[in-house]
């Protein structure tokens, strides 16, 4: 633990505070982060801290150590969600109609860029690089793709992000070894059947019946088909079918989500899907087509920086600040970059009643704790140099 770390973040907390407050009053959706991209490009310049505008938004800045190294790369996601914000006392409420901060990314931005300025003030002392990558469009699945393709992993050696956690309570650490994560994949299913008049079905290839088949039967994929030690779900969430009470339905529109933890059991999944539909189209007597679209890849923490993890977490806020949360089949993109190196992905708990900070994510409600911020800015801080001082990795 570095105690220069601890004590600058400590002196920075107001900043820290108002930087988010900041964010959370002008949120911007994926790829539409311009101001909030402008915002953390002028808090660098004021650092001396050297950094790049990613496309179309997004910045990658970069601390260089005193001594050579290796490389790390700590990640923060900064868009916003069109939702509606339901807080409306806060003296920071959003100012822009049907969006707002309701994730966190607000939070997590204003970490990593009191992180940074906490490192750069010991940059002397730094055996490698620290990477600091400010991306979008996490909540659409497709910033840290867009990152990647413009070299923000290229010769990266372990990779760290945070998420602030509104069920974990506030202060809290999690980051144990294994899934965190789920993989989220999206499936279409387009059937083609026979229109016609409803009293004449004789005459016709029923949609409506091949989709409501395949929406039922298709639950078996996990019941009979995956192993039940590897978690897996599936889930239809929309259907278009059918135009008239009396009028049999020709076409019908599927559209649902897959989560898995495990990529042999997603290969499996995927495979039966496709089957199952044809096998239904052609005893219906019509026709399918599907599409499967790998959105995000599995969170998954390696085993020696989780450790590394908790182990910065303990010897800067405590053991007793460690716990360890259940994985979610919940997706972030983060798994992106874990494909490319070695890392972990923590949790920092925001979760406090008496601050009305435990609603879900996502929820016009939701609002984060802010005596957790200090937490998750020196917990980026304080693991890249643990993680740059370990020659055994």
């Amino acid at each position: 633990m570095n105690q220069a770390i601890k004590n600058k973040i400590f002196s920075l907390e107001k900043e820290l505070i108002a930087f988010r407050r900041n964010l959370h009053m002008n949120p911007e959706i994926a790829f539409e982060e311009i101001e909030t991209t402008n915002r953390i490009a002028s808090k660098l310049d004021e650092l001396s801290i050297s950094y790049q505008r990613m496309n179309p938004t997004g910045v990658l800045a970069e601390i260089k150590g005193s001594y050579p190294g290796k490389t790390i790369l700590l990640r923060a996601d900064i868009d916003a969600l069109p939702v509606t914000e339901l807080n409306t006392s806060l003296s920071y409420q959003s100012k822009v109609l049907n969006k707002m901060h309701a994730c966190g990314h607000d939070a997590h931005a204003a970490m990593l860029i009191t992180a940074a300025a906490a490192l750069n003030e010991v940059k002397e002392d730094i055996h490698g690089t620290i990477r600091l990558l400010f991306q979008p469009a996490e909540e659409i699945a497709e910033g840290a793709r867009k990152m990647i393709e413009q070299g923000a992993i290229e010769n990266v050696d372990n990779v760290f992000g945070i998420h602030i956690w509104s069920e974990l309570e506030s202060g809290k650490v999690s980051c144990p070894p294994g899934p965190s994560f789920a993989a989220a994949d999206m499936l279409t299913v387009r059937f083609k059947g026979k229109g016609g008049h409803a009293a004449m079905p004789h005459q016709t290839v029923d949609a409506a019946v091949m989709a409501s088949q395949f929406v039922s039967t298709i639950q078996t994929i996990v019941s009979r088909e995956i192993d039940p030690l590897h978690p897996a779900v599936v889930t239809i969430g929309k259907m278009e079918v059918g135009s008239r009470f009396n009028v049999i339905a020709e076409n019908a529109l599927l559209e649902g989500t897959i989560r898995t933890f495990n990529n042999d059991t997603r290969e499996k999944i995927e495979s039966s899907l496709s089957q199952y539909a044809a096998h239904l189209a052609h005893l219906y007597g019509g026709t399918v087509e599907v599409t499967y679209d790998r959105k995000t890849e599995p969170v998954v923490n390696e085993y020696k920086s989780a450790q590394l993890v908790q182990s910065v977490a303990e010897d800067a806020f405590g053991k007793d600040v460690v716990r360890e949360e259940p994985p979610t089949m919940g997706a972030e993109d983060f798994g992106f970059y874990m494909s490319k190196a070695s890392g972990a992905f923590a949790l920092i708990g925001s979760g406090n009643a008496e601050k009305d900070t435990c609603w879900a994510h996502h929820h016009g409600h939701f609002n984060v704790d802010e005596e957790s911020l200090k937490v998750g800015a020196e917990l980026y801080a304080q693991y890249a140099l643990a993680y740059l001082s370990q020659s055994e990795f």
